[in-house]
C-alpha cells in the first residue's frame, strides 16, 4: 500500500506525530492526525436447494481467474448487507435474501492494508444466473469440488456454512 504524503482535506504535506501512543500521519495545518482504518466489504455464501456454493471467477485484479464468493466493498450510504446483495445482483444478475450473518474477519491487502469483511447466507434467491460487473463466469460448485478460492476470508464463510448449517 502506497504511503499519504498529503493531507486529504487540506492538500498540507503530513508529517509523522506520536498521538496516544501511536506514531501516526498528521497535519499541522487541520491540527488532526489522519486515521487510517480498514476498508469494508460483504460477501454472500449462497447455497442452492442441492448444498452447492456459489462462485463468481474475477474478472479483474487482484487475484483475476480465481474464484471467490459474490461480494465486494460497501459504498457510502451502504449497510453491509446491502453492499452485498448489490454485489450480487451486479455479479450473477441474481437477488437474494439474507438469511443469517455468517461472520466477520479482516485479511491482510496489498492494495488495501486491511480488508474488514462481513460474510452473510442467502438460500433464498431469484433470478437468471448470469455473470457480469467485475466476474467472467458464475457456477456452483459442490462442497468437496470447490476450486481454490480466491481470498482467506470466502474460505473461512464457505468453512463455516459447511461445518454448521449443512
Amino acid at each position: 500500500m502506497q504511503k499519504k504524503i498529503f493531507c486529504h482535506f487540506c492538500g498540507k504535506r503530513l508529517v509523522e506525530k506520536t498521538v496516544n501512543g501511536n506514531v501516526r500521519l498528521f497535519c499541522e495545518k487541520c491540527n488532526q492526525p489522519l486515521y487510517e482504518n480498514p476498508i469494508p466489504a460483504s460477501c454472500l455464501v449462497v447455497v442452492d436447494k442441492n448444498e452447492r456454493v456459489l462462485l463468481v471467477k474475477r474478472s479483474v485484479e487482484p487475484k483475476k481467474g480465481d474464484w471467490c464468493l459474490p461480494g465486494g466493498f460497501m459504498e457510502l450510504g451502504e449497510t453491509p448487507e446491502l453492499a452485498a446483495l448489490r454485489e450480487l445482483k451486479e455479479e450473477t444478475g441474481l437477488s437474494g435474501q439474507i438469511e443469517m450473518l455468517l461472520g466477520i474477519t479482516s485479511n491482510n491487502s496489498p492494495q488495501y492494508d486491511t480488508v474488514f469483511m462481513v460474510g452473510y447466507l442467502v438460500k433464498i434467491y431469484s433470478g437468471l444466473l448470469k455473470a457480469g460487473d467485475d466476474a467472467s463466469e458464475a457456477a456452483y460448485f459442490h462442497p468437496d469440488e470447490l476450486p481454490e478460492v480466491a481470498f482467506e476470508s470466502h474460505k473461512k464463510f464457505i468453512r463455516i456454512y459447511y461445518a454448521a448449517y449443512s
